[in-house]
């Protein structure tokens, strides 16, 4: 599917870039996970891997976006599932942060992904030099199907979350 396909369309909600703030809006369900990705791992080789999309590739996802990078404006639909049997969630990147002890970004919902809102992802170096990877996320069911597989989809968010992770730390090391 060519992401170009979803330049024009519009986010799902009204609150792009809440994440960056980190006081997600009330009328959504709520996702915070902190994750240490372990000694040694370097931001580095993390941020690079996340910013690419290899770590959305790597938890089985097949993501396909207007640019090699994550940037603000850019487009990423990523898929899960293969041929009639997949569902495509596109999403427009929100914001970016690549600094000395930080990187990561946030993607919104665009029309046709299955939820409605955003999730970040932020890596982050500590005093001490370990490196975290934190995803929050405020979303809601965004099609029909999702508001009847709600409890499960939740579920499905918080397996890719420690997914995500596990990937990171793959890369980091």
């Amino acid at each position: 599917m060519d992401p170009r396909r979803y330049e024009n369309a519009e986010l799902t909600y009204p609150e792009a870039g809440a994440t960056r703030t980190g006081d997600l809006p009330a009328g959504y369900g709520h996702l915070r996970r902190r994750f240490e990705l372990g000694d040694g791992a370097s931001l580095g080789r993390a941020a690079d891997a996340l910013l690419t999309w290899r770590v959305h590739a790597g938890v089985g996802l097949s993501p396909r976006a207007t640019a090699p990078r994550a940037a603000p404006g850019v487009i990423v639909v990523s898929r899960l599932g293969i041929g009639p049997v997949s569902l495509a969630a596109p999403c427009r990147v929100i914001w970016t942060v690549e600094e000395d002890r930080r990187a990561g970004f946030a993607y919104g919902t665009l029309q046709g992904h299955p939820e409605s809102g955003e999730e970040a992802f932020l890596l982050e170096v500590a005093d001490d030099g370990s490196l975290s990877f934190t995803i929050s996320a405020f979303t809601r069911p965004g099609r029909w199907y999702t508001r009847l597989a709600w409890p499960p989809a939740v579920l499905a968010q918080r397996f890719f979350a420690g997914a995500y992770a596990g990937v990171l730390r793959h890369h980091a090391r």
